[in-house]
């Protein structure tokens, strides 16, 4: 059996588990909400896309919001995010979340210093109230090298199929690496807390890092009756264990 038929074999059997997982979730009216954050060609599309293959489509909601428009940009800042979390029995996925404003708007200047900072400040809260309130929250931090995204970056130039992965900020990526380590450090030490933890993904291995996100996400939910091996320690580790483990 080739790698790929092992691949394709577990992703089954993973995504089976899934299904069994979220039959349960809606039974008991869990509210489970996953946020994928990460840097640029990390593979969230991917991982979402196993994940999201067969579940429930009543049930399962992938939200990517675009640009804020200027009515949004003079409310609340978490305002526009709140209509989107799951009621109950539903599971939603953030495909980029309001951790925008730890990464990508800093880095790039779309927030002010204050802004950034005021964000840092309130998160950690607003997930709180979250939590508190019954929601299980994961959050998911894809990591990536340098030397990979530049790969992928490229493939996505010349892949007519990746025409709608490319994005203006791409180029930015790779120039702003620096700044968005920075962002990423500081944002991850300020808002892993007991209620709302971050799980750091070494996603290299695009397909290894899908399995055990997936694996991750199961032992997250904990269905009784549960059979999933444990995620790859080397892959899938808690933020506060990440130190000298993320690309710098």
């Amino acid at each position: 059996m080739s790698k790929s038929d092992d691949y394709e074999t577990e992703l089954e059997r993973l995504q089976i588990q899934l299904v069994e997982t979220q039959a349960w979730a809606i039974e008991t009216g869990l509210r489970i909400l996953i946020l994928f954050e990460g840097r640029d060609s990390a593979g969230k599309d991917g991982a979402i896309k196993r994940i999201t293959e067969y579940m429930a489509p009543r049930q399962t909601r992938v939200v990517a919001l675009p640009k804020p428009t200027e009515r949004e940009t003079g409310q609340w800042y978490f305002q526009r995010y709140v209509p989107h979390l799951p009621a109950r029995g539903e599971v939603v996925i953030f495909n980029r979340s309001w951790y925008n404003r730890g990464g990508v708007e800093p880095v790039m200047g779309f927030c002010t210093p204050a802004q950034h900072e005021q964000f840092l400040h309130d998160a950690p809260g607003f997930e709180r109230m979250l939590t508190d309130d019954g929601v299980i929250l994961i959050k998911l931090w894809l990591d990536i090298s340098k030397d990979e995204q530049a790969k992928r970056l490229a493939a996505r130039i010349t892949d007519p199929l990746k025409r709608f992965k490319t994005s203006p900020l791409d180029a930015e990526a790779q120039k702003r690496w620096d700044a968005y380590s920075a962002a990423r450090d500081g944002m991850l030490a300020q808002t892993h807390t007991d209620p709302a933890p971050w799980t750091v993904v070494a996603t290299d291995k695009k397909k290894k890092a899908r399995l055990n996100i997936i694996r991750h996400i199961l032992h997250r939910l904990n269905r009784p009756g549960l059979q999933a091996a444990q995620p790859d320690p080397d892959i899938v580790f808690s933020a506060d264990q990440a130190k000298g483990r993320l690309a710098a």
